[in-house]
């Protein structure tokens, strides 16, 4: 087909398909979500402003970041040069080369199916180069924007698995490619520190977690153990752990140290060390800040914190990081995103598939990975899918049964959960049973009161309860 000009007109997906094919040949890594809007965009004839307002990120990252990359990108993957403008005849050309090939008897590019790809099962975080990464704008942008800052600090917060942890590597990844304006001389360093690898034992006493938390980022930056030179029995632990950043690991790394601690709720446990450990952690904050101590190299430091449930333990609002810096809460996938990934699956689902999907698992990132991953598989059928998700035969038995241990566990959840369960209205709970129940992605918080997340649960968790309830040990 050809437009008025006579030059070749070739469907988008078949343009986005190429461009993709082309990149992840010369760079081993699919196109982003962002850049696939840029491409949409571009190939539609969109200026950057309008792209960036449907994709919800701001006109200067499309026009200044994104756009120039992508093209250079696929300049590089093509082998010849690609711009906003010359986007269709390069990519209407390379089908037309593609089918030629495809004649004689060397592949049809137009046979582009999930096959193609390297599926990857959707368990923990989402590899940095995964073309199955879902974009939530302006989520990413805004991250990318603050790590920059002098003395930033971002807070991530959302249920288990919902992708809190791939989004951090992605800000550690963003900020190590950064310059930072700090100098050639200076590098910048990240570390990632999940504050579950701690013992249960070091929670106990807050002299013993600062030491382990100075020890491990030593580690983490490969630098020599210094900790007990710089632990005084004169001062305090939260001075001895200060003076230890800004005597010993900011001054010998000579550059940024981008810091993410990861699974912060650890914490929230141990209330004997959460109120000194948040409250350094402000500290320094307002250190880099307000520059109270004098010393610039705080301002060096950057930290990310990420958590999956409310603040629940009593902090001063006027001590507590969880009120400054940059707060960012990740949402559910909507139909939009669902669409897009599907796509990326190889898979053409219909439209009352894509809502009845949305229906049972109100696009829970991780649930909704399962399920087209299960499909691109070719596991089963989209009705078998729906008819055994509830079911321990189901594609979600693995991930009902953790919850269906946590409850049993505790008696107290396990009974607050019914009373969700139970009713069609949100429905109060105390609020630290709320709180447990929201981090485990098993309701979603409306002010004060709770309902239930999705339909998936509500089918899989009241057969048990008609079955048995005592597997719930709700009688206790």
């Amino acid at each position: 087909m050809t437009d008025s000009s006579g030059e070749q007109i070739i469907p988008f997906e078949l343009a986005l398909k190429l461009a993709d094919t082309a990149v992840f040949a010369k760079t081993s890594r699919h196109l982003r979500n962002i850049e696939v809007a840029v491409l949409r965009g571009a190939w539609l004839g969109q200026k950057y402003d309008q792209i960036a307002l449907e994709s919800g990120y701001t006109p200067e990252y499309i026009k200044h970041d994104v756009g120039p990359k992508l093209w250079q990108t696929l300049s590089f993957s093509l082998g010849e040069k690609v711009s906003k403008t010359n986007l269709m005849a390069v990519l209407a050309q390379r089908a037309s080369q593609e089918e030629d090939t495809g004649r004689r008897g060397h592949g049809d590019a137009g046979n582009f199916c999930a096959s193609s790809l390297e599926l990857e099962p959707p368990v923990g975080l989402v590899p940095l180069d995964s073309t199955f990464y879902v974009e939530r704008p302006p989520a990413e942008s805004r991250c990318y924007e603050e790590i920059i800052r002098p003395g930033a600090l971002i807070r991530i917060k959302a249920p288990s698995q919902m992708g809190k942890t791939s989004l951090m590597v992605r800000i550690l990844t963003h900020a190590k490619k950064q310059n930072f304006d700090v100098g050639d001389d200076l590098e910048v360093h990240t570390v990632a520190l999940s504050l579950q690898q701690a013992d249960r034992a070091v929670f106990t006493d807050l002299d013993k977690f600062l030491r382990w938390f100075c020890a491990s980022i030593t580690r983490k930056l490969h630098l020599s153990h210094r900790v007990e030179d710089y632990w005084s029995e004169t001062f305090g632990s939260k001075s001895n752990c200060t003076a230890y950043f800004e005597d010993c690991l900011l001054p010998d790394i000579n550059g940024v140290l981008v810091l993410a601690l990861d699974q912060v709720d650890e914490v929230f446990l141990h209330p004997e060390i959460a109120d000194d450990f948040f409250t350094l952690l402000r500290s320094w904050y307002e250190e880099a800040a307000y520059g109270d101590s004098g010393n610039p190299l705080w301002q060096n430091l950057r930290l990310i914190i990420v958590h999956s449930t409310e603040v629940y333990i009593p902090l001063d609002i006027n001590k507590s990081p969880f009120n400054v810096g940059l707060a960012i809460e990740l949402q559910a996938f909507t139909t939009k995103q669902v669409l897009d990934l599907q796509q990326r699956y190889g898979l053409h689902l219909l439209e009352s598939e894509i809502s009845e999907l949305m229906q049972l698992v109100a696009g829970h990132p991780y649930l909704v990975q399962q399920a087209l991953y299960h499909l691109a598989q070719h596991d089963l059928t989209f009705n078998q899918l729906v008819q055994m998700a509830a079911t321990d035969a189901g594609i979600y038995s693995n991930h009902l049964h953790r919850h269906l241990r946590n409850l049993q566990e505790h008696p107290q959840l396990a009974a607050a959960y019914e009373q969700v369960l139970k009713s069609s209205k949100p429905v109060e709970l105390e609020q630290l049973l709320a709180f447990k129940l929201h981090s485990m992605g098993l309701v979603t918080l409306q002010g004060n009161q709770v309902m239930l997340s999705c339909e998936l649960y509500r089918r899989y968790f009241s057969d048990i309860l008609r079955q048995d309830t005592t597997r719930l040990q709700l009688d206790v």
